[in-house]
């Protein structure tokens, strides 16, 4: 898989970029705030139709005009693809060669993308919610389905709360009451069997690739963390059932607080180093080497997925490592993964070492060779 070319009109700091990105290796280089980052969030959203730094899409549009557009031409194995994402006031419009996409879902997933920032490190030290929308993206990518059941499970998420929030103090109609445990349970046990299904297959690619930067002196483990404990083997109405049984269990401690206490919403990742659990007593060093496992795990699972590499996009992230780590994320794209790096200066790349590489001035959202 590689993005041909990219165009941008009104996105961010661009007004007008046309740029052709057929290199294996792209370096967008410049100072910081040049729009070196806003080329790689429009490549990522164009893969996922979303912003990696905002849930916001409204800042994704320039102040001159009220829509932003991103195109480009995708080379895959079965030919060439035409992606064009366009926001405005009145939400997101996807086409693949020309045909509007009914559903976003069905727009993501055409091209695939992993992408590899400083703030990944978070990934391991910081928040679950970090966690499970890392989950959320890299599931949707290579299962698009899933995207659909995380938004029907949002809603009735949010309908269930305003319910239970409705009824604090009064009367609680039982009826209704099963009706959004119902649907909760239906959509939440399907993502929970996704999740468990992923998350065992990162673990193997995970696994050999840490043991690989360590040189076998670590062994990482991810574990998932469900919000209620669950048998990962049982089928989707054993855990339906007891998904039901759990919200029986908290309905009266929900009913005082008003919100829903248990389901996918409140999921979490663990990762164990050498059986020590790596958010807690990792270094810095060993949490960013999980993350950098993390990360190259996904692009083989993504290749395991859909027979494709994707496209791997590096935000100023090769200053951050250490040589041997440097030369193992090289050694891991080299030949095979289209790869995008944006950095303030060559000297932090070791250029040289890089096949087929292109390199760019970025400067006030211009682009220069």
């Amino acid at each position: 898989m590689r993005l041909k070319n990219i165009n941008l009109q009104n996105y961010r700091n661009y007004e007008a970029l046309e740029l052709d990105t057929g290199h294996a290796v792209n370096l967008f280089v410049g100072p910081n705030a040049q729009g070196k980052t806003n080329l790689l969030e429009a490549i990522f959203a164009l893969a996922l139709t979303k912003s990696h730094r905002t849930n916001k899409d409204k800042e994704l549009i320039g102040w001159q005009g009220d829509t932003a557009r991103i195109r480009g031409e995708v080379e895959k194995k079965y030919g060439n693809v035409q992606l064009d994402l366009s926001y405005s006031s009145q939400g997101k419009k996807a086409r693949i060669n020309g045909l509007e996409q009914r559903k976003l879902s069905d727009f993501v997933g055409t091209l695939n993308v992993v992408m590899f920032a400083p703030e990944d490190l978070e990934i391991v030290k910081g928040t679950p919610g970090v966690r499970r929308r890392f989950l959320d993206m890299e599931i949707g990518q290579v299962q698009p389905g899933y995207l659909y059941t995380l938004q029907q499970y949002g809603k009735v998420l949010v309908q269930r709360n305003n319910y239970l929030k409705s009824a604090f103090g009064g009367s609680v109609q039982e009826a209704m009451l099963e009706v959004w445990n119902t649907q909760l349970a239906e959509h939440g046990v399907k993502m929970m069997k996704k999740r468990q299904t992923f998350i065992h297959k990162l673990q193997r690619w995970t696994e050999q690739i840490h043991t690989g930067i360590t040189s076998g002196g670590e062994e990482l483990q991810i574990q998932y963390r469900p919000s209620f404990e669950v048998d990962a083997s049982q089928d989707e109405s054993v855990l339906f059932d007891q998904f039901m049984i759990k919200l029986s269990q908290v309905r009266d401690q929900e009913l005082r607080r008003g919100m829903t206490m248990i389901g996918p919403h409140r999921d979490d990742l663990a990762f164990f180093i050498n059986g020590k659990e790596a958010q807690v007593y990792g270094s810095q060093g060993q949490q960013r080497t999980t993350a950098l496992s993390l990360k190259l795990a996904e692009i083989e699972l993504i290749h395991e997925e859909i027979g494709e590499y994707p496209l791997l996009l590096l935000d100023d992230v090769l200053s951050e490592l250490d040589q041997n780590r440097q030369n193992q994320l090289i050694a891991t794209f080299q030949g095979k993964v289209q790869t995008f790096i944006t950095t303030t200066g060559l000297e932090s790349v070791e250029v040289h070492k890089l096949h087929d590489a292109g390199v760019y001035h970025v400067k006030e959202g211009q682009v220069a060779r």
